[in-house]
């Protein structure tokens, strides 16, 4: 047994915020272990007070929905996606690793290669979406910036939190938990001010559950998405740490945060019916009058939150798929990808946006459903050094069941770009997320019961 002396001396990071995090996928050693659950719901209010957030509102507007409609849906999918969120959060203290590395756990190491490749890509989709409405924002206040130069400067500001790391990352949400709270709570109360345009809109609506069941999956899937990247800001955390503190600080922040922003963008959506400025930001701009220039640098200061996340958690993604590069060269190689992805995706962002949220939660809903059951219904929630199961190539149980979830639920899919048969005789109602949860979930029951880890009292 070590002495308290010799365990600090072996810390190397600790809770300095201005060194470049050392660690990539790596285990968290008890050594460096430090912070309170609190900090969850300042990182999770902070990254989701952001652009993609305010956009989506524009959702319900866009299809017409009524606002009873619009509140519920926007309600019902954050309560629904941070749940997700807060349910992967609370895995980092015990495991002290990244998401994706805990899920070797389940799928095995080689089998925990094509999540981690997907989520590889999703936070360069969502790098790139968070980018190119910053850059419009940019551009509102500066007409004469070009889009390459505005995409560039915010890539290299978000690249520097990411290549810093963990505590830099912490320090600055809970800088912007602040300062946008702040701010938004401003350009809340100015759309408020105009509640008699707000309570004069009453769109006729047609198919309403179909357009209930799209806004609810779009909702779901943007904070949901957060879920196989949430344990790599819990991690530090010590193994002590209450898993249920964890869940209500990461349920609170990113429920508050992403269903307030989705309302503001909705009020500002219909206050901009007649004064269309052609993208969300600019809209935004002339809504909230002589606040306009304020509450644009708002929305870019959120955007770089979230992409602070999604360019650090890539460069844990490429590691989970071990690919042997320091975690800061990752997070350099990533950030140049997104930055071509805003040049050649802001011309077709709008038909886009909606497409790209559907879509991102097709693959880890299915990954949700085994991850959930093998630590949640199962209980296998203990320390990495406790368990052989990341030592295996392929742990098929979850594997099969994740793809079996993932196949089973394509005729539900309702994107733009395919529409399955069971979806479209339901009318375009989308229910993809919930069919590939339960399925997958289900199918990992029947494979994972009688195996050789339950023989032998592991499970």
């Amino acid at each position: 047994m070590t002495s308290g002396a010799e365990d600090r001396s072996r810390v190397r990071y600790g809770s300095k915020v201005f060194q470049v995090e050392p660690y990539g996928a790596e285990k968290v050693s008890n050594a460096e272990r430090h912070g309170t659950s609190k900090m969850q719901f300042t990182l999770w209010l902070g990254s989701n007070l952001t652009i993609a957030d305010f956009a989506l509102g524009f959702l319900p507007v866009s299809l017409g929905m009524s606002w009873g409609w619009s509140i519920a849906s926007i309600l019902i999918g954050n309560v629904l996606g941070a749940a997700v969120l807060a349910g992967c959060a609370a895995m980092g203290p015990a495991y002290g690793s990244p998401q994706l590395v805990i899920g070797r756990f389940t799928f095995g190491r080689i089998g925990g290669y094509l999540p981690a490749l997907l989520n590889y890509v999703s936070t360069i989709g969502w790098f790139a979406v968070n980018n190119i409405l910053g850059t419009y924002g940019l551009q509102v206040l500066m007409p004469r910036l070009a889009f390459w130069q505005g995409a560039l400067l915010l890539v290299i500001i978000q690249g520097l939190l990411a290549v810093y790391g963990h505590n830099l990352i912490h320090t600055y949400e809970r800088i912007m938990s602040v300062v946008l709270g702040i701010l938004f709570l401003v350009v809340t109360a100015i759309a408020l001010f105009h509640h008699t345009t707000l309570a004069a809109y009453h769109p006729t609506m047609s198919k309403p559950w179909v357009l209930f069941a799209v806004m609810v999956a779009a909702a779901f899937s943007y904070i949901g998405s957060w879920g196989p990247y949430a344990s790599d800001y819990s991690r530090y955390l010590r193994p002590s740490t209450s898993k249920r503190e964890v869940w209500g600080f990461a349920f609170l922040g990113s429920f508050i945060a992403s269903a307030w922003l989705e309302l503001v963008g909705a009020a500002v959506a219909v206050l901009a019916l007649g004064v269309k400025g052609g993208n969300p930001i600019s809209d935004l701009h002339q809504v909230m009058g002589g606040f306009g220039a304020v509450a644009v640098i708002a929305i870019i200061l959120g955007g770089t939150a979230a992409d602070a996340l999604n360019l650090y958690s890539n460069s844990l993604a490429a590691g989970a798929m071990d690919i042997r590069l320091p975690r800061w060269t990752l997070a350099v190689v990533a950030g140049v990808i997104g930055l071509a992805l805003s040049l050649y995706g802001s011309g077709q962002f709008e038909q886009n946006y909606e497409n790209f949220l559907l879509m991102l939660g097709y693959w880890f809903m299915p990954w949700l459903g085994v991850l959930f059951t093998d630590f949640y219904l199962l209980r296998r929630f203990r320390a990495a050094s406790s368990d052989v199961r990341p030592q295996t190539r392929v742990q098929w149980p979850g594997l099969l069941s994740f793809l079996v979830g993932f196949i089973v639920s394509i005729p539900f899919m309702a994107g733009s770009m395919y529409e399955g048969p069971i979806a479209k005789h339901l009318g375009g109602a989308d229910l993809t997320f919930y069919v590939g949860f339960i399925v997958a979930a289900l199918c990992y029951l029947i494979l994972s019961r009688g195996t050789h880890l339950q023989r032998n009292g592991l499970a």
